[in-house]
């Protein structure tokens, strides 16, 4: 991987803007505590951010090439600023309304993320070339729509990873007992990593059977939407035993 001066850049100015804490804490008032749905908020976007640059290793150094950099729009520290834009505000737009909350995502990256751009590369036609690449991710992170984009199917796989038990704390608390809630609660932990018979593998630790709902529901459907279902396995584990291995084509 390339030296990430831009990457910690894009990170420190990502984490610490009060208009996107604003409405990523608000994303989490709808979400959570208005419709009892899982953490769709600041510490969502925190781990998806950080699992996107996981996941992004692995492929990169698997020989997966980025769009940016395929595209001729940028080079690989580009792609990886982009990635990781895009995976932080993916659901900014639950701060308007649960309903359709990818366009309004996009909407609101197509302003916030020109403010994390422009004091790195300007106001330059770069920038916003690199722009447009965060709103595709944001936009695209909804199980309704395909990537069309290296950078876009890593966010997007990044997304569905986020399922362990502390995703749905909150809910359950509060008294959401469905089975959104009680499978997220039977998963401990996820990890990703090279895979056995695939290039990107994600391990899946749980408590009981409960947690497949999760795999198959939530993960399952970013991967077949993501563009990169063929070069993934999913790899289940029950009280530390091998279980249910997931493919896609």
């Amino acid at each position: 991987m390339p030296k990430h001066d831009r990457v910690v850049k894009t990170w420190e100015i990502l984490t610490t803007d009060e208009e996107i804490e604003a409405y990523l804490e608000m994303s989490n008032v709808f979400t959570v505590k208005r419709l009892y749905y899982n953490d769709h908020g600041p510490v969502h976007s925190r781990i998806v951010a950080g699992s996107a640059m996981a996941i992004y290793k692995v492929l990169y150094e698997g020989g997966f090439k980025p769009s940016v950099v395929k595209d001729g729009v940028g080079d690989v520290e580009d792609s990886l600023a982009v990635t990781l834009i895009g995976a932080y505000l993916h659901d900014i737009g639950n701060s308007v309304h649960r309903t359709h909350h990818p366009i309004y995502s996009a909407m609101i990256a197509d302003r916030v993320a020109g403010k994390i751009l422009e004091p790195i590369y300007g106001p330059t036609k770069k920038m916003y070339m690199l722009k447009q690449g965060v709103m595709h991710i944001v936009f695209c992170h909804d199980e309704a729509y395909t990537c069309l984009t290296f950078e876009g199917a890593v966010a997007k796989i990044a997304d569905g990873t986020d399922m362990a038990e502390g995703r749905a704390r909150m809910p359950y608390e509060i008294g959401k007992n469905d089975i959104h809630a009680l499978s997220a609660l039977a998963i401990r932990r996820v990890y990703v990593g090279r895979g056995k018979e695939r290039p990107l593998a994600i391990y899946v630790y749980m408590d009981s059977e409960t947690g497949i709902f999760q795999v198959d529901e939530v993960l399952g459907r970013k991967i077949a939407t993501s563009g990169l279902a063929p070069y993934v396995e999913v790899r289940t584990y029950v009280q530390g035993r091998p279980w249910i291995v997931r493919t896609s084509r």
